[in-house]
């Protein structure tokens, strides 16, 4: 079985994706999670709430204006 969870945050006004990943992350102590977001200020948010709760972030750009954020740990 596969441990990364994936979130759709395409379309959603800040703060709501970084409020998804904050809750997503809770929900995990290891593994991935890949979250999708369109908009610069939520690609920031939801990696500043990452990396405060001790995720790494890598973050790919998709076409289309489209942001991956994946999130280890």
């Amino acid at each position: 079985m596969s441990d990364i969870q994936q979130l759709d945050c395409r379309g959603l006004s800040c703060p709501q994706p970084a409020l998804m990943a904050r809750e997503a992350a809770g929900k995990k102590d290891k593994g991935a999670i890949e979250i999708l977001v369109d908009s610069g200020t939520a690609r920031e948010n939801v990696s500043r709430v990452a990396q405060g709760a001790g995720w790494q972030v890598n973050i790919e750009e998709q076409p289309g204006g489209v942001f991956k954020l994946v999130l280890k740990k």
